[in-house]
């Protein structure tokens, strides 16, 4: 048999009476800290729980997997894990194998750091986009600047994991994060991440030490967080009470933003850009065609085109108003290319 218990965010102190006896029929206890860090402290306590086999297991192990399956075939086994025991998709295929090995699986769920970090931040839980990692490699940040776009294009909210690694008990700090976030607008510039940009960021959730702070980046990256786990949350569109909550339940250092009100789809940044482009040359390219009735059609088809992806745009229908203005500006390079002028970029 395979147990998979969650810890929840309080560590042993939300240890249930009946997860106790458990542990102490348990044959083999696993615990995994690959997901958050673990106390030296909390796990000697948890230690005193078990009577029989206790082991720390990294994240190879349980990807592996084959030792834990093959002692659960026949004796009970308990894989301990902070949260909730399916918040990390390793347990979930662990569970899976196990199954698939005849194996019988129970669970014994726990509150998880991902739905209590919302709802301590004062934020509505049914209006959280899509969670992404961001990793120490701070120059591949691009996946998660993009998850922020489209979560703030629909006017959700973004919970950012930042990267821990148990081995080199390396936890990357929200102001890392903050600045390989900016530092990846400089390079994208849709405006999705600025130094007025407002943020949360929750550090030891669940712990009696926790602290959450909210506030503009430019502010919030020169701050000192502690020890870890940390996570960040750039908020989209906001309720009111949401407003209020984050002004109650954080250390509100700027009064909220709504960072989804000046976000523009990229259509739309590419029609801006390209229209006014498009319309200065063929207003440029139309002398050169005065006495042309044969190539009257031919401009007149660009306007209308340039005019099409404007109403397109209007209407929702994006990707119509892109071929629109691709449409435009082809006409308007091959109009220069017959005078010999080179087509504009």
């Amino acid at each position: 048999m395979l147990w998979f218990i969650g810890l929840g965010i309080s560590g042993v102190d939300s240890i249930s009476t009946s997860t106790q006896k458990l542990l102490k029929q348990a044959d083999f206890v696993y615990l995994e800290q690959f997901t958050s860090p673990i106390s030296k402290c909390e796990i000697s306590k948890i230690k005193k729980f078990v009577k029989k086999n206790f082991k720390i297991a990294k994240r190879w192990m349980i990807e592996d997997g084959k030792e834990i399956l093959k002692n659960a075939k026949k004796n009970i086994v308990i894989l301990l894990s902070y949260g909730d025991p399916y918040i990390a998709t390793t347990h979930i295929e662990l569970r899976t194998r196990a199954i698939q090995n005849k194996i019988k699986t129970l669970s014994v769920h726990a509150a998880s750091a991902l739905t209590s970090v919302v709802g301590e931040c004062g934020l509505h839980y049914y209006k959280i986009g899509r969670i992404v990692t961001i990793m120490r490699d701070l120059k591949a940040l691009t996946t998660p600047y993009y998850v922020i776009y489209k979560n703030l294009i629909d006017g959700n909210h973004t919970l950012l994991l930042l990267e821990y690694d148990q081995d080199s008990k390396f936890f990357l700090k929200p102001n890392n994060a903050f600045v390989g976030l900016i530092d990846t607008e400089k390079e994208q510039r849709r405006k999705v991440i600025l130094p007025s940009t407002f943020a949360i960021v929750a550090s030891r959730i669940g712990f009696k030490n926790q602290s959450i702070s909210s506030g503009k980046i430019s502010i919030l990256k020169k701050k000192n967080y502690g020890k870890p786990p940390h996570a960040i949350i750039i908020p989209g569109k906001l309720h009111f009470t949401e407003s209020e909550a984050i002004m109650a339940l954080t250390k509100c250092i700027t009064k909220p933003l709504d960072n989804s009100e000046k976000i523009k789809k990229i259509p739309k940044q590419m029609i801006e850009k390209y229209v006014p482009m498009v319309r200065k040359s063929l207003k440029e390219i139309v002398p050169y065609f005065k006495n042309s009735k044969h190539f009257q059609e031919v401009l007149e088809n660009a306007e209308l085109y340039i005019k099409d992806a404007e109403n397109f745009l209007e209407q929702g229908k994006d990707e119509v108003a892109i071929l629109s203005i691709g449409y435009a500006d082809g006409l308007v390079d091959s109009l220069r290319m017959v005078k010999g002028l080179e087509p504009q970029m």
